[in-house]
């Protein structure tokens, strides 16, 4: 089995008539204008996808489509069937995040019942499974039901190996079927009204009390470590939190705002490394200061985020 994107086994490539390999010769699929994979991206543009639908129903007759596609829009395909729990729990979460990408990202949901030879396809032992396909390829991407803020970050990931693989479509739906996006809850909308008018201290306040009334809101956990980033680093200059970090080592408060900067400056790693020195540095009340503090951080840049994951075995390293 080969190596998807992200370092896993890819899926064996579908059989009987489900031809994964199609897309990796568009003139065989009869495809119009979709460039064979290893060619250039046309300048690094995002090139228009006319589509029915950003979210599609796929049957095995119409799979090789879906496949053909990939070769201009990543594929997100969700294996799932009407008896599954755990798919109703997950459907929904992936149709929200696909219309969040506003094209770069097609979702092709597919009732395993009904095509049983798409399952097997992939290799889907289970249901729920989420899978991708670029550039005709299977990029295998998780099994059962996640949390939408997980969902999110794989959909970042697979956004990017589609980018570095010229695959820079963007979907345009010609139907005029699309659901409207489902409402946020209303303590997160008050949280985001609160942003569009820059008040953080209500945004921080509404997103604590959707915390309250649920302790395991993620997006409401994310959301405040946003708000709180935002928060700190408000008004602050740059050079100056730098200068007064290097000039004292040991004070928490001036190591955690550069942490901040960094992050809000997309430096991740530097802001990891930094926290964790501190962490390796310090010991009692000033070391629990900082693993809160870096968990925070942990919360703001993602937890499906690669550079989190490899902090937080740091972190735990450091810690035990």
């Amino acid at each position: 089995m080969s190596q998807d994107a992200f370092g896993a086994a890819t899926p064996e490539q579908p059989r009987e008539g489900l031809d994964l390999s199609a897309a990796r010769n568009p003139q065989a699929a009869g495809s119009a204008g979709a460039a064979p994979a290893g060619a250039p991206a046309a300048g690094a543009n995002s090139e228009s996808v006319v589509v029915s639908s950003i979210v599609q129903d796929v049957t095995e007759q119409s799979f090789n489509d879906i496949v053909e596609l990939s070769t201009r829009v990543p594929v997100v395909v969700d294996l799932w069937a009407d008896w599954c729990e755990p798919c109703k729990q997950l459907s929904p979460i992936l149709e929200k995040v696909t219309r969040e990408f506003g094209g770069r990202i097609v979702l092709a949901k597919v009732d395993v019942d009904k095509n049983p030879q798409i399952q097997q396809a992939f290799g889907a032992q289970s249901i729920p499974t989420v899978v991708a396909i670029v550039k005709g390829q299977p990029v295998p991407l998780f099994t059962g039901a996640v949390p939408e803020s997980q969902v999110r970050g794989y959909f970042d990931e697979l956004d990017k190996v589609a980018a570095q693989n010229g695959v820079n479509g963007r979907a345009v739906a010609t139907g005029d079927d699309e659901p409207a996006e489902a409402p946020l809850p209303p303590l997160h909308q008050e949280a985001y009204d609160a942003l569009e008018k820059g008040d953080l201290d209500g945004a921080a306040n509404a997103f604590t009390r959707a915390l309250k009334e649920n302790p395991g809101d993620d997006d409401a956990k994310a959301g405040l470590a946003q708000v709180g980033l935002l928060q700190r680093t408000r008004d602050v200059d740059l050079d100056q939190a730098r200068a007064a970090a290097a000039d004292q080592p040991s004070n928490l408060d001036a190591q955690f705002l550069v942490a901040d900067l960094d992050v809000s400056g997309g430096h991740i790693d530097d802001a990891f490394a930094r926290m964790l020195t501190l962490i390796r540095t310090t010991a009692g009340d000033d070391r629990e200061r900082v693993r809160v503090r870096l968990l925070e951080l942990f919360e703001v840049v993602g937890a499906a985020d690669p550079r989190v994951t490899k902090a937080r075995a740091s972190l735990t390293r450091a810690l035990f």
